[in-house]
């Protein structure tokens, strides 16, 4: 039966080809040598059947840079007419990620071409041209492989350390782990060449070898590279390059913007403010770590000091030009906003596409339009979300009607509505029950439209790297390198060169409209932070033969973990939520809801949570059904320049749960030091008759 299978498929192949029979079918591919000597000793025999060797991508340093180099696949049924029209063959082999994609026509070459002349059956009669094939164009990277290298063991077995709470272990220093962080499985590291913006190494983990898609990858290999957890996009994905896609909040290490932009507008670094712990505004509490944690303060201090202590109520203060404690004016020369902390962020390349040669994700600075258009896709959301709750009948089944009158109430968000014209009038003609029209205007009202502007809230969070906050690590390293370059803000590219075609070329840098003197301020506050006696990680830099300038950052991640099924976790807590509720009941009403409204509920995982809310007796909410699932721990981040007072390297690493910012310094640290080891061993080197 298996032969009769085998023969079956490969008289299919060949019948497959139709006119085009003369062109040979592929059979087997990547057979062993006993194979080509059994079949090449009896081609008599085996008529038709010949052995020909292929190229095939091979990566020799196997996972060494997975994420820029990317990987191959065979081009898919939908991009076959495409890639056809190109002259590619429809068992080629393309770029799917990385410099594999991006450069695929460099890289590809050309086919090489033969012209034949057949008869009616198919069989070759004459050749009628034939020219051979050329190879592509090498592509030479920035990155030096030695110190890719390092930054990938540092990652990897810095992570391991910080999830057991023992040690990572370097050759420039051992150290210990400050906090274990179970939860912290992925993490990324960068470092930029602070004169050109050039990255010199960039590593995430988990990664993957390139190798497993040499010939085409097997569905239960690729089914090992995706995402551990699809609906946590921290999760490890090996895949995933976190250094370039992955927009969080950057924490502190976002608060030189904040203090370029204070010092611009008036700011005396050595002005001493006093922390207060915490500032209390509209039943919100914004405090320093220390005072949530151990109800302290840190008293006076400059802004060096706050620097290096990462003091957020100091800069509350000077994000808003106002001396929360005394409640007086700083006098500021110019009126210090969010506006003005966002452009400097602008400047410093934030929210911008770094420019390099890899696919990036890129979120906009924080700006007003931008959190009035999230706040009306919540409250649409949430609206669609109860259209049966909320809405009668008439209008929830009449989808045009829904959505036009879903439409009217979320634009009352920005037009100051009054909560008495809502309930009584408005909502009323828009066919909201009249049983609802109080729950309705409070959303539109009170929780949506009071925070339609921005709010002072709004300019401590931003103030101090949360927030709407949210860039890569890659981004966060070019931002720390412009600083280390005097404010010139260079564009990253991870491409030298390409062959005979010369250096890349890039934009022409731009300067930061910061002073040199107020570089110097930030330069200064951050070699205290990196040696500092109250530093969290003066221990981890102390002992190098260089000097480090640095900022940490523990980064606050909203919203919960979610599990890889919201069915299995709804069901498996049930009872806790509603004990009158039946799995019966909220499956019948989960797939009534899926094929009701098949645009609203795309999944059973979102359907299943309406379900329940619209049988529950005790009116639970999506906090109620969220309240057995786990937060993020907090997210570790450390940004450094080195030396200090003449910055070559920049280097970022950001770690994902890794809960304080402490746990990512013993990699910034392996990774610095490996730069200027390798340094030297580079001077060392000697050149003989052009060969090194």
């Amino acid at each position: 039966m298996r032969r009769a299978r085998k023969i079956m498929c490969m008289r299919d192949k060949i019948h497959s080809l139709g006119y085009n029979q003369y062109l040979p079918a592929l059979v087997a591919e990547g057979v062993s040598n006993d194979t080509v000597m059994l079949i090449e000793e009896g081609n008599s025999k085996i008529k038709g059947a010949e052995v020909v060797s292929e190229t095939t991508r091979y990566y020799p340093h196997n996972r060494l840079a997975s994420h820029i180099l990317g990987y191959m696949g065979k081009i898919s049924e939908a991009d076959a007419a495409k890639y056809e029209s190109e002259g590619y063959e429809s068992s080629a082999m393309i770029g799917e990620s990385g410099i594999e994609e991006k450069y695929e026509d460099v890289l590809k070459g050309t086919n090489g071409k033969k012209v034949v002349q057949v008869n009616a059956s198919g069989e070759v009669t004459k050749t009628i041209s034939e020219s051979t094939a050329k190879k592509g164009k090498d592509v030479y990277l920035t990155i030096d492989a030695q110190l890719q290298r390092q930054a990938e063991y540092a990652l990897k077995n810095g992570l391991a350390a910080i999830r057991s709470g023992g040690s990572f272990y370097s050759k420039y220093g051992s150290s210990n782990v400050t906090e274990a962080a179970s939860n912290a499985k992925t993490g990324a590291v960068v470092a930029i060449e602070v004169s050109t913006g050039d990255v010199l190494a960039m590593a995430s983990y988990p990664d993957y070898n390139p190798n497993l898609f040499a010939t085409g990858i097997s569905s239960s290999k690729w089914e090992s590279l995706q995402s551990s957890n699809p609906r946590d996009p921290m999760a490890p994905a090996p895949l995933f390059n976190l250094a370039t896609m992955s927009t969080v909040q950057p924490g502190s290490t976002f608060k030189m913007v904040t203090a370029s932009a204070a010092f611009e507008c008036g700011l005396n670094p050595y002005r001493q403010l006093y922390d207060n712990g915490r500032i209390k505004l509209g039943g919100h509490s914004f405090g320093c770590v220390i005072w949530n944690l151990y109800k302290k303060n840190h008293g006076y201090l400059d802004f060096f000091r706050a620097l290096e202590v990462s003091c957020n109520y100091y800069f509350y203060d000077i994000a808003t030009g106002k001396d929360w404690y005394t409640g007086e004016s700083l006098g500021f020369k110019k009126k210090i906003t969010i506006d003005t902390i966002t452009k400097y962020a602008n400047e410093y390349g934030l929210g911008k596409s770094t420019g390099i040669q890899l696919d990036e994700a890129v979120v906009q600075v924080p700006n007003k339009e931008e959190k009035i258009s999230g706040l009306k896709t919540s409250l649409s959301n949430t609206l669609y979300a109860g259209a049966e709750n909320y809405f009668t009948e008439k209008i929830y089944s009449n989808k045009t009607a829904l959505d036009n009158n879903i439409s009217t109430i979320v634009n009352l968000i920005t037009q100051k509505p009054k909560y008495d014209d809502l309930v009584n009038n408005k909502l009323k003609s828009l066919g909201v029950k009249r049983s609802k029209c109080d729950d309705v205007a409070s959303l539109v009202v009170f929780t949506y439209a009071s925070q339609a502007k921005w709010t002072t809230g709004d300019s401590f969070n931003i103030a101090i790297g949360q927030g709407d906050n949210a860039y890569t690590p890659l981004q966060i390293c070019n931002y720390v390198a412009t600083i280390g370059n005097n404010g010139k803000h260079n564009k990253v590219s991870i491409v030298k060169s390409v062959e005979d075609q010369g250096l890349t070329k890039k934009a022409g840098a731009t300067q930061v409209a910061v002073s040199k003197k107020s570089i110097q301020y930030l330069i200064k506050g951050m070699k205290m932070d990196g040696n500092g006696s109250e530093s969290t990680v003066s221990k981890t830099f102390k002992g190098l033969d260089f000097s480090v300038a640095c900022k940490t950052g523990t980064a606050q991640r909203e919203g919960k973990v979610n599990p890889k099924s919201e069915v299995t976790y709804i069901k498996n807590h049930l009872s806790s939520f509603d004990g009158s509720l039946s799995w019966s009941r909220v499956k019948k009403e989960m797939n009534r809801l899926m094929k009701t409204y098949p645009d609203i509920y795309t999944t059973k995982d979102t359907a299943v949570r309406r379900a329940v809310i619209n049988l529950s007796k005790k009116h639970l909410t999506s906090d109620d059904l969220d309240q057995y699932k786990s937060d993020y721990d907090p997210f570790a981040w450390v940004v450094a320049l080195a030396p200090a007072d003449n910055p070559k390297i920049a280097v970022c690493v950001m770690i994902p749960q890794g809960k304080t910012a402490a746990n990512a310094a013993p990699i910034a640290k392996h990774v610095m030091a490996a730069y200027f080891d390798l340094q030297k061993k580079y001077k060392s080197y000697k050149i003989v008759s052009g060969v090194n």
